[in-house]
């Protein structure tokens, strides 16, 4: 059963998050030979100043 975390900066839809993870969760099936069912997509909203890039922020 995949699990896929997506981490992004706040600021998107429910119907973008949808979609993406419909995609998402589309492509899982097709590469890993999957269930749709079995197919789980977190979404972390995380503000940007919590992100760091080589020790600096983003």
């Amino acid at each position: 059963m995949p699990i896929i975390t997506v981490s992004m900066y706040p600021g998107r839809t429910q119907q973008q998050k949808e979609e993406f993870a419909k995609a998402i969760t589309k492509s899982a099936v097709d590469i890993l030979k999957t269930k749709e069912s079995h197919v789980i997509v977190v979404f972390e909203d995380n503000p940007k100043e919590n992100w760091y890039q080589a020790g600096s922020p983003l």
